[in-house]
């Protein structure tokens, strides 16, 4: 993946982390497909049931990506949150914003911890926080993803046998109805 890509995917998760955390809650997991280097959108899990739905639901995630035909993906979720929604015991630094990149080949984990901090000019306001973005941990090639992200990564690159004139449209259609939320690029969206 290009840096400068990676950087502009880095810095969206970034912002969205301090637009969700002002409003008081993390944004749901998303990943972020690409086909020969161009993104073709981001995708947020549905919202969730704690336990095995949100297992399902997360790992459902890699529906877009592989009807697209993804050769790399993103991915990116809150470390409490997932343990929460998925009932896993928390594993890694907590809060933190993780976005691992994969392709067929392999994944490379980056962990991106934070603290939060009180944005409001009253401190009573719970509402009001944000991130303070401590340092990045050091890359993880091939490091341990928790069970519904793994699966997710997994089945990105395992082609959808659809029997249908446009796989890639009518999964995106099926995920909608669902209740992900879908949000193209201009060249995928067509």
């Amino acid at each position: 993946m290009d840096t400068q890509v990676w950087d502009a995917l880095v810095a969206s998760m970034k912002n969205a982390y301090t637009a969700g955390l002002g409003e008081g809650a993390v944004p749901r997991p998303v990943i972020m497909p690409l086909v020969r280097g161009e993104l073709v959108g981001l995708i947020w899990v549905r919202p969730l049931k704690a336990g095995e739905d949100a297992l399902t639901g997360i790992a459902a995630l890699s529906n877009i990506a592989a009807a697209a035909g993804a050769d790399e993906i993103v991915l990116a979720w809150e470390t409490h949150d997932v343990a929460t929604a998925c009932r896993l015991p928390l594993v890694g630094p907590a809060p933190c914003l993780n976005m691992v990149h994969a392709t067929k080949d392999g994944h490379v984990l980056h962990q991106l911890p934070y603290t939060e901090q009180s944005l409001a000019q009253a401190p009573e306001d719970p509402a009001a926080a944000g991130p303070r973005w401590l340092p990045a941990l050091e890359p993880q090639p091939g490091g341990e993803l928790p069970p519904p992200i793994q699966a997710a990564v997994n089945y990105s690159f395992t082609p959808l046998e659809l029997d249908h004139p446009s796989p890639f449209g009518v999964t995106v259609v099926l995920m909608e109805e669902d209740g992900y939320s879908v949000r193209l690029t201009e060249t995928f969206a067509r």
